[in-house]
Formats: C-alpha cells, sequence, structure tokens
C-alpha cells in the first residue's frame, strides 16, 4: 500500500549497522519479490515512486553501492484514482513509460454488478479461491516466446510511422519515446500469441495502440499527465489510426 509518508527504504530496503561485528547487512524490502502490487501508487511523493526506475528498466536495486537482482520475472501492477488529487502526487514521465500499459476499469458492467450484490461473498478478499495457472517458469518461457513471432517489414513501418506521427505532431508535447515503441511491438506480437498465431497481423497493433501509448503522450497544452491529458492522447490516437495507411 503507497501512502503519503512512504519512504524509498521502505519498498527497497535498509542497510543496517551491527555494532557488534562492525558491518554493514542489506535487508530486502518488499519490491524483492516476483509480482510487485503498487496499490495506489499516486499517493507516494516522487522520491518515492523514483526509486522504482531502476528496479522497472534493468531488474536490479542499488541500497549503499551494492546492487541486486530482483527475482525473475519481476512484474510490476500498479493502481491509481485518477479522478483523486488531494494527497496525490503525479507520476513522473520517465515511471510512466515504463509501464507496458495502462487500462481503465471504469464502472462494473450492470449485470456484473447485479451479480456483486446478490453474493454476499463477493466484496470479501477472496484469495482462498484463487488458484495457480503459470509458474515463474512458464512465464520466462513465454515472454521468449514472444520473441519468435513473425513481423513482415511493412508492420513494423506501419508501426513505426503512427510513433513517428506522434513525435512530429504538434498536438502532442511529448511523443512516444524509444521505449514506447519497443514495447508496443513486444505487446502486439505478445496479442497476436493470445490468438494463437506466430506471426503479426495490422489488428495485432491496432488492438494495442491506445493501452500501450496513450500514458506515454503529452497533449499540448497539457502540464501533466492527469486524466484528461490521457483521454486526449487516447483520442488523437485513434484519429492517428484512422489516418495512416493499413498495410495489406
Amino acid at each position: 500500500q503507497f501512502t503519503s509518508d512512504l519512504l524509498p527504504s521502505d519498498v527497497l530496503g535498509v542497510s543496517v549497522y551491527h555494532p557488534a561485528s562492525g558491518t554493514f547487512e542489506v535487508r530486502h524490502g518488499p519490491i524483492f519479490t516476483q509480482v510487485l502490487l503498487a496499490d495506489e501508487i499516486n499517493r507516494a511523493p516522487p522520491r518515492t515512486q523514483s526509486g522504482l526506475l531502476q528496479a522497472m528498466q534493468e531488474g536490479t536495486i542499488t541500497i549503499d553501492d551494492q546492487t541486486a537482482a530482483l527475482p525473475r520475472p519481476f512484474l510490476v501492477l500498479a493502481t491509481q484514482n485518477p479522478l483523486e488529487h488531494y494527497g496525490t502526487y503525479p507520476l513522473p514521465e520517465s515511471q510512466l513509460d515504463r509501464f507496458l500499459m495502462r487500462l481503465t476499469i471504469g464502472y462494473p458492467e450492470a449485470d456484473a454488478e447485479r451479480r456483486i450484490l446478490l453474493d454476499s461473498r463477493a466484496l470479501e478478499p477472496g484469495f482462498d479461491r484463487i488458484q495457480t495457472v503459470l509458474g515463474p517458469d512458464e512465464v520466462l518461457r513465454l515472454q521468449d516466446a514472444v520473441d519468435n513471432v513473425r513481423a513482415d517489414e511493412a508492420l513494423v513501418d506501419y508501426l513505426m510511422e503512427i510513433v513517428q506521427r506522434t513525435r512530429e505532431s504538434a498536438l502532442f508535447r511529448l511523443g512516444v519515446s524509444p521505449r514506447g515503441s519497443v514495447a508496443l511491438f513486444r505487446a502486439a506480437r505478445a496479442y497476436a500469441m493470445t490468438r494463437g498465431r506466430d506471426y503479426l497481423v495490422p489488428d495485432d497493433i491496432r488492438d494495442v495502440v491506445v493501452p500501450c501509448l496513450a500514458h506515454r503522450l503529452l497533449p499540448a497544452g497539457m502540464a501533466a499527465a492527469t486524466l484528461d491529458a490521457h483521454e486526449q492522447a487516447a483520442s488523437l490516437l485513434r484519429t492517428i489510426l484512422d489516418e495512416v495507411e493499413v498495410p495489406v
């Protein structure tokens, strides 16, 4: 749970001095896990948020000049309520760029909410009902398998044209970074795998463009990555998709 008084050492770990031996011992924090859930991440101050940058990019953590590798696979999931502003801090662009996707949950459909109301256990923690679907080794194999999904050069050019439009358009203050284009390419190939294919088609790219890129963009006239900025970026991306010719 991320809070306003959370320190980087609360997440990463700390170096503890032992007077008897005159040595320091590094005690690892909760980030040393395979799946890190940063609940309400935007409630933590920027200094604490920035502590995740090295972990999300390199899979390592440095504490007092000692660098340690995080377990693999290392996945970061974060939640935030974009409508709340009091007691929250905007995520820096460098951190947003390290998230593969941003998904907006919204309200449940009426039928789903009805089932919640009728199920007395719906609002209770259901950890005891969760079943293991994949193990760490299987996740790593699937991540490696993404690189085997074939992509025609015309589709790579199509993806790059979408990315270039965000960099060249006056409608954006901040376009897609090279990290973002790599993320889009990998996400599209992973999406193709979920559809049972070992090759890429244009729809694989189109279907993941908004969740992969919208949070990385800053539209002109926007000072920070707010909910309004995200919605405007998503709308501009859809316009770009309509304008860029789809390869046949």
